[in-house]
């Protein structure tokens, strides 16, 4: 299990009013980006590599 106790967790700059329906982020550790859902922050967490994690932020915004 990855030790995420020095994460700094940020809201996405896409969420809004919408009853905290959004995911944070933690990209202050080295060597990992770890995401969660801000309605459960105990809860299971996904980590990807910082590359991993810029190619799918890259595609994402292409996308919108």
């Amino acid at each position: 299990m990855t030790d995420l106790t020095g994460a700094v967790w940020r809201k996405s700059t896409r969420s809004g009013g919408n009853g905290g329906n959004c995911v944070e982020v933690a990209d202050n550790l080295p060597g990992l980006v770890a995401v969660r859902d801000s309605k459960d922050p105990a809860g299971p967490t996904l980590t990807f590599s910082p590359t991993a994690w810029g190619t799918f932020v890259r595609a994402a915004r292409s996308a919108s």
